[in-house]
């Protein structure tokens, strides 16, 4: 028989790293296999903000772990609310904002490039001003190793 229990995911034990300048939100690189292909990590979002605008450039499934997760449209509007538990799996896509919702938000990402692209990271007139790549994450995840 299976519980309705709630229960708090517990991330002392997670080593969350910034993101250079960026602000909103801390991830953990879980893991990288180069040659199938595969990111694996983990962000935390901080509560009723929003990260900078970007573009998801590779097959990117989630899990929201913990919290509420909400997309936004390039022009601020909310777009999308998803809620623990929550499973998506979706194509490359169109420019968003991401966040958490009142009580911040723990998401997975599990990110399936063909290329290399992952991010395109976009302005406020949505032009690419920079990219993370599968060698970006490969390094992250090596950096956060030692």
């Amino acid at each position: 028989m299976a519980s309705n229990a709630t229960y708090n995911f517990d991330d002392r034990n997670i080593r969350w790293q910034s993101l250079g300048d960026f602000k909103h939100f801390v991830f953990a690189v879980l893991d990288v296999d180069a040659e199938k292909r595969i990111v694996d990590f983990i962000v935390k979002f901080d509560a009723d903000q929003r990260i900078f605008l970007h573009r998801h450039k590779a097959h990117t499934n989630t899990l929201v772990v913990q919290g509420e997760h909400r997309f936004y449209e390039p022009d601020g509007k909310l777009k999308e609310v998803r809620r623990v538990g929550t499973y998506t799996s979706t194509p490359p896509g169109e420019p968003h904002s991401e966040g958490g919702g009142a009580d911040g938000c723990i998401v997975f990402y599990s990110i399936r490039p063909e290329g290399n692209a992952i991010f395109e990271i976009l302005d406020d007139q949505q032009k690419m001003i920079g990219t993370l790549d599968l060698p970006d994450f490969v390094n992250l995840f090596a950096s956060a190793k030692s």
